[in-house]
């Protein structure tokens, strides 16, 4: 598969949209906190991870 910067994208938004709407769904907490507070701690994770994984990446291609 390869992995432009369409496909990373589209990816990400559906793996955040997968975990928030499965939050919601099993009512494990209000809806309000999910989407204050669960979704945009999700979405900074994601963005942190995504940037060691490229970084990391740039690394092993050098080596």
């Amino acid at each position: 598969m390869e992995f432009d910067r369409t496909t990373t994208i589209g990816l990400f938004v559906a793996v955040i949209a997968i975990g928030t709407l499965a939050l919601i769904a099993m009512q494990v907490m209000p809806m309000q906190i999910v989407l204050m507070m669960v979704l945009p701690s999700m979405v900074a994770f994601g963005l942190i991870t995504f940037g060691i994984g490229l970084k990391h990446g740039q690394y092993q291609s050098t080596r």
